[in-house]
């Protein structure tokens, strides 16, 4: 088993030390003892195989949307082998996902339209700036 220190774990996951310290806060990654040659408690801790594979399953769920409370709640279904329970969570995350990017779709779509109305024009406000002013105080126009 390969040992390494926080800061290579840090380095394999692609997150910062701290990034880690605030993982080991929340509980979603373990806190190794301290090892030395004088033995447990006086050393530098030190990380495995499964840290890195944990800390990449964390980054990974993160960047799919999932919260840290989930996660972590992920984390203990893999423990337990509740398919039902991740298979739902999932399911949250897909609907979820599918709700952003129809709202992405549609946002996309009217700054198109915006960006037309300002190329046919040179005159009067700018259709972009007016429709975000207009957003700002909840009177959305725009073409």
């Amino acid at each position: 088993m390969k040992a390494r220190t926080i800061a290579i774990l840090a380095r394999e996951g692609g997150v910062g030390v701290e990034t880690i310290r605030f993982y080991q806060r929340r509980g979603l990654m373990p806190t190794p003892d301290r090892w030395s040659s004088d033995g447990v408690g006086t050393g530098v801790r030190r990380y495995g195989e499964e840290d890195v594979r944990r800390l990449r399953f964390i980054r990974s769920a993160q960047t799919a949307g999932f919260t840290l409370e989930e996660i972590k709640e992920l984390l203990s279904l893999d423990a337990s082998d509740d398919r039902d329970r991740a298979r739902a969570l999932a399911t949250e995350r897909l609907a979820a996902l599918d709700q952003a990017i129809e709202d992405l779709v549609e946002a996309r779509a009217s700054l198109r339209r915006l960006a037309g109305a300002c190329d046919a024009t040179d005159s009067g406000p700018c259709p972009i700036i007016a429709a975000f002013q207009g957003q700002a105080t909840g009177q959305i126009s725009g073409p």
